[in-house]
C-alpha cells in the first residue's frame, strides 16, 4: 500500500486554478466503471478526484483504513465502506444528515439505516446487497411443492425431493446449501435462522447481549441438524463461491445466497440457467422473514481539506444516473428505490422487482451497538454457531457460553 502514497501527498500540493479541488477515493477493485462516473464529476465541477483502488480482500481493505484514519491522514478524502464498518470507524468520517437530507428519502430505508451510528449518518449508501433463497422452480413444478415460507417447510421439501432425485439416480444432490464456515458469512446465516425465530439481533440496538434464549436455540438447533442430512457434511467449510458452485453444477433444490449469484446462475455454463428463481429468506415459528443487509458506502473523512467537493462526490456517485450506470453495466444492486421499477433496468434485469420486495426483510447486523468491538462480537458468534453445527456442544450450551463472552466483551459499554 505504501507505493501509491507518496502519489497522493504531492497531489495534495497541485491544487487546480480557481476553487477546483483534488479530490482522493479509496474503493475496492471497480476499474472503467468508476473511471465513467468519475469523469462525468470532472467534467460537471472541475475537480479532479485520484482513484486509490484497495486490495479485493475486506480485511486488508478495513486495516488500511483504520490505518490512515487513527493517524488522521488528509490525503484520502472519500472511502468506499462495507456496510459493518461505519460503526467502526465512523468516529472519523462526517454526519452527512444536513448535507444529503434533500436526497436521503429516495433511499431503500435498510440500506440507510444501516449507516447510521448513534444518530449520525456517517456513510451513504452506494451499492446495496442482501441474500435471498434461491430455488429450482422446475424441480418444484416436477414434485407439485410450494416455494417454502417457512424453515420447517424448507427442510421437509428438501429431504423429500433430495430422496427422490437420488433414487432416479441424481447421487450427489442436496436438498440445500449454505455458508457455514467460521467466518463472516455464517454471522448472517445465524442472524436469519434467530430473528426470523422470534430469537433477536444477538445484541439489540440498546446494546443488551440478547443472543441467549430458547429461540434462538431452537432455530440454531434446527440449523445443525440438516449438517449431513439435506445439507453436506461438507457446508461446514462453504463460502459463498463453494455453496454456487454446487448450485451451477445443478446439485441443489435451494440455496442460500447473495444478489451477485443470480446474474451468474443464469449465464455461461451454468446447469440451472433459466430453471431457479428467488424468494424471501424463511421464517421461523412465530417470526418473519429476515435478510442480513450488505452492500458498500460512501463516507467522508473527516480529515478531508475539501469536504464540501467531497460531499458533492459522495452525492453525484449516488446519483440515480451513476447508480443506473453501475446496474446496467456490472449488476451492481441500486440503493436507490424507484429504480427498482426502471423499465430500462428491469429489461436487463427482470429480477429487479423481486429484490426490492427482499430488500423490505432486510435488516442489519449488530455492528451499531457493539461499534468498534463489533468484529470480535462477530468472530466470536461464528465461532459459537460453528461449534454447535459441527457437533460440539449443544445450541444451548454454546449459546450461553456466547453470552458470557459477549457480556465480557461489553464491559460496562460498547
Amino acid at each position: 500500500m505504501k507505493t501509491f502514497l507518496p502519489a497522493i501527498i504531492c497531489a495534495s500540493f497541485l491544487a487546480t486554478a480557481g476553487h477546483a479541488a483534488n479530490l482522493t477515493i479509496a474503493t475496492e477493485p471497480l476499474g472503467e466503471l468508476l473511471k465513467a462516473d468519475i469523469a462525468r464529476f470532472e467534467q460537471q465541477t472541475g475537480n479532479h478526484v485520484t482513484i486509490v483502488a484497495m486490495p479485493s480482500s475486506s480485511s486488508e481493505q478495513f486495516s488500511q483504513y483504520r490505518l490512515w484514519l487513527a493517524a488522521e491522514n488528509s490525503d484520502i478524502d472519500v472511502y468506499e465502506t462495507d456496510v459493518t464498518w461505519p460503526a467502526q470507524l465512523g468516529d472519523k468520517f462526517i454526519d452527512l444528515t444536513d448535507a444529503t437530507k434533500d436526497v436521503t428519502a429516495q433511499f431503500l430505508p435498510a440500506t440507510l439505516e444501516a449507516q447510521r451510528v448513534g444518530g449520525r449518518l456517517v456513510a451513504l449508501p452506494f451499492y446495496a446487497d442482501a441474500p435471498a433463497l434461491f430455488y429450482r422452480k422446475d424441480l418444484l413444478e416436477k414434485y407439485k411443492k410450494d416455494v417454502p415460507k417457512t424453515w420447517s417447510e424448507l427442510e421437509a421439501t428438501a429431504a423429500e425431493i433430495q430422496e427422490k432425485e437420488r433414487a432416479a439416480g441424481h447421487a450427489d444432490f442436496w436438498g440445500y446449501v449454505f455458508q457455514a464456515k467460521a467466518f463472516e458469512g455464517l454471522t448472517c446465516n445465524a442472524l436469519e435462522w434467530f430473528k426470523s425465530s422470534g430469537g433477536g439481533q444477538i445484541v439489540e440496538p440498546d446494546g443488551t447481549v440478547s443472543v441467549n434464549n430458547p429461540q434462538a436455540a431452537a432455530a440454531l438447533d434446527m440449523a445443525a441438524g440438516w449438517v449431513g442430512k439435506i445439507a453436506p457434511q461438507g457446508v461446514l467449510t462453504y463460502e459463498e463461491d463453494d455453496t454456487r458452485g454446487i448450485w451451477e453444477r445443478g446439485n441443489a433444490l435451494f440455496m442460500r445466497n447473495w444478489a451477485y449469484a443470480y446474474p451468474l446462475g443464469n449465464s455461461g455454463d451454468s446447469a440451472v440457467k433459466g430453471a431457479f428463481d428467488i424468494a424471501p429468506i424463511p421464517a421461523g415459528p412465530g417470526g418473519t422473514s429476515v435478510a442480513t443487509i450488505g452492500g458498500y458506502s460512501l463516507a467522508v473523512s473527516k480529515f478531508s481539506k475539501n469536504r464540501e467537493a467531497a460531499i458533492a462526490l459522495v452525492k453525484f456517485l449516488n446519483s440515480p444516473e451513476s447508480q443506473k450506470h453501475r446496474a446496467l453495466q456490472a449488476g451492481f444492486m441500486p440503493t436507490l428505490t424507484a429504480l427498482y421499477d426502471d423499465p430500462e433496468l428491469v429489461k436487463a434485469q427482470p429480477s429487479m422487482p423481486a429484490w426490492k420486495g427482499l430488500f423490505a426483510h432486510a435488516d442489519a447486523r449488530p455492528s451499531a451497538p457493539t461499534k468498534a468491538k463489533y468484529n470480535e462480537v462477530s468472530a466470536r458468534v461464528w465461532g459459537a454457531v460453528h461449534n454447535t453445527l459441527s457437533g460440539e456442544g449443544t445450541a444451548a450450551e454454546n449459546l450461553e457460553l456466547l453470552e458470557q463472552d459477549l457480556t465480557e466483551l461489553k464491559g460496562q459499554a460498547w
